[in-house]
C-alpha cells in the first residue's frame, strides 16, 4: 500500500501504536515488516507525560525495540522552544507530569511548586493526572496577570480501550475560558514536532509519510510541512470525518499494520 518513494515514517503513538496500555495489532510483526522494507522511523507524539526513555521501555514491553532518540514528544518540543526564549534559571509554573518537568529541567529551568507559583515567569500546561483546582486557579491568575502562556498540545481527548478521556486541551480550555488568552502551542498541529522529526530522520519531506489517527493534529501537522499523510482508523478520527477533510490525506487505512503490509 505504501508508495515506492516513501523512505521514512513519522508515527503518532496514542491511537496508532496503542490505546491506553493495549497494543493495536501485532506490533512486533508490524515493526519487523517496517524494517524489512528498509523504512526509517521516529515517533512524534503530543503526549508529553513520559520521557523518551519511558516510552522506549513501554515499546520494549510490547515487543518493539527502538532507541530513545527515535522519540520526539511535545515536552521536548516545548523545552527547546522555551530555551530559545528564556534564559536558564527562569522560573516556570507547570501543570504537567514528569515528561514535561524533566524536559524543562534539562534546559535549566526552575520548576515552581503550587505554593511558589506567584513567582512564575512563564506558565506551561500539558496533561496532568494529578490536576487540582488550586493548580488551575494559580495558572489562571498568572495568565490574567500577563505571564507568558504555553502548552504542549491542544488535544481535547486521547483514546483508551474504554473510549476517549480528557486530554490536555480539555483542561487547557478551563484556563483559556477564564482568561481569554490562547497559549503558544509546541505540539501538533503546529509544525515544530514535524520539523524535529525530519531533522532526526534526515529524509526529504516528500519521501516521509506522517501517520496518525487525528485529522486536526497529526494529519494537519504533516500537511503543514508538506509531507504526505496517512490516517489510520484505529484511534479518534473516522472515515466519514476524513472524507470531509481538505486537503484529503494521501492514504486512509484501518491500522498501521495494514498500511505497511
Amino acid at each position: 500500500m505504501l508508495p515506492s518513494n516513501i523512505k521514512a515514517l513519522i508515527l503518532d503513538m496514542d491511537g496508532v501504536i496503542w490505546k491506553g496500555d493495549a497494543p493495536i495489532g501485532d506490533l512486533p510483526a508490524t515493526f519487523k515488516r517496517i524494517r524489512e522494507r528498509g523504512l526509517k522511523f521516529v515517533f512524534a507524539t503530543n503526549n508529553g507525560t513520559k520521557t523518551p526513555k519511558e516510552y522506549r521501555q513501554k515499546l520494549a514491553e510490547l515487543g518493539v525495540e527502538i532507541d530513545a532518540s527515535q522519540i520526539v514528544t511535545s515536552a521536548l518540543g516545548i523545552g527547546f522552544m522555551l530555551s530559545q526564549r528564556f534564559p536558564r534559571g527562569t522560573k516556570i509554573f507547570v501543570i504537567g507530569e514528569d515528561g514535561i518537568r524533566l524536559a524543562l529541567e534539562e534546559k535549566g529551568f526552575e520548576i515552581l511548586s503550587v505554593e511558589n507559583a506567584p513567582e512564575a515567569e512563564a506558565v506551561v500546561m500539558g496533561i496532568d493526572r494529578g490536576i487540582t483546582f488550586q493548580k488551575v486557579a494559580e495558572a489562571t491568575l498568572l495568565v490574567r496577570a500577563g505571564v507568558p502562556f504555553y502548552t504542549t498540545n491542544t488535544d481535547r481527548t486521547f483514546p483508551t480501550p474504554r473510549g476517549e478521556i480528557p486530554g490536555s486541551g480539555a483542561w487547557l480550555s478551563v484556563v483559556t475560558s477564564a482568561t481569554g488568552v490562547e497559549p503558544i502551542v509546541a505540539g501538533k498541529p503546529f509544525p515544530y514536532l514535524m520539523e524535529l522529526s525530519l531533522e532526526k530522520l534526515g529524509t526529504k519531506k516528500e519521501e516521509t509519510l506522517v501517520v496518525g489517527d487525528r485529522l486536526e493534529t497529526d494529519i494537519a501537522a504533516g500537511q503543514s510541512v508538506g509531507c504526505p499523510t496517512a490516517l489510520v482508523l484505529s484511534g479518534v478520527s473516522t472515515k466519514e470525518q476524513a472524507d470531509e477533510w481538505m486537503p484529503q490525506p494521501a492514504m486512509i487505512t484501518n491500522s498501521l499494520s495494514a498500511l505497511v503490509s
